[in-house]
């Protein structure tokens, strides 16, 4: 039985929220849009939204740790199975209805579904090579 390595769980949160953070300024042209919203739509400014977004992020990466032995596929497919899932459950389905965005953000833009796929893509490479494959193991051979 595979148990989860806390640090590199932790490590691929924040560096896949990161990613997913640098992706959206590449398709968006907005740096912290998600911890902007966040803090705007709570209240309690940037710096919760920061804090929240990249927990987000970390406690994702711990979830994905835990179950990754129990998903099928290769191991580079794994991560994109789950963020895929998480993205269409929790972000499509519920998060941007829940911000007015309609399903999927459609009701924002058309090109949002996409922006939000390319995003969860670019979250999923440090879960791919961090989580997935022993990257020092990688590197050495």
């Amino acid at each position: 039985m595979k148990t989860i390595n806390w640090k590199t769980a932790i490590l691929a949160g924040i560096l896949g929220t990161i990613l997913f953070d640098l992706a959206g300024l590449l398709l968006t042209g907005t740096w912290w849009d998600i911890p902007g919203t966040l803090g705007a739509k709570t209240g309690l400014g940037l710096a919760y939204g920061v804090i929240g977004h990249y927990s987000n992020g970390i406690l994702l990466a711990i979830l994905f740790a835990g179950i990754a032995p129990s998903l099928w596929g290769p191991k580079w497919l794994r991560p994109i199975i789950f963020v895929t899932g998480e993205m269409i459950a929790l972000v499509w389905l519920f998060m941007l209805p829940l911000l007015g965005a309609g399903v999927a953000g459609l009701e924002a833009s058309p090109m949002m579904p996409l922006i939000t796929f390319l995003r969860h893509l670019a979250y999923a490479i440090p879960l791919i090579f961090l989580i997935q494959y022993d990257i020092k193991a990688l590197i050495s051979k």
